[in-house]
């Protein structure tokens, strides 16, 4: 059976992109690589829809670049995690862990709320 890709919902990459850096430094590619593997190959980052993120990310002054080599020996522009990007990870976690929680409890409802009085 074919696993579906899944869009990702609007305001979301920021907080992948960060949880990516969460490790260490990365440079884009190993960015999109480790969020389709930590999803199980259902969340694809598009180059097109990553660099602009990292961009708006980098002047925010939640991540910092630094230039270096990849693992095949080419020049790559590495990412990672400011203080204030990591104050912003656990910020966004919480409230991602609620919303997922709320729209989890609805999916899960057997029987409509009870009326209001």
């Amino acid at each position: 059976m074919e696993k579906a890709r899944l869009e990702l919902v609007r305001g979301t990459l920021d907080v992948l992109i960060l949880k990516s850096l969460f490790w260490g430094p990365l440079h884009g590619y190993a960015i999109t690589r480790l969020i389709r593997r930590q999803s199980d190959d259902a969340l694809l980052v598009e180059e097109g829809t990553l660099y602009p993120a990292l961009w708006r990310l980098e002047n925010r002054g939640l991540v910092a670049t630094e230039w270096g080599l990849s693992d095949n020996n080419r020049k790559a522009k590495y990412y990672s995690m400011t203080n204030e990007g990591r104050r912003r990870l656990r910020a966004d976690t919480r409230t991602w862990e609620a919303y997922a929680a709320a729209v989890a409890k609805i999916l899960s409802a057997t029987e409509p709320p009870a009326r209001e009085a």
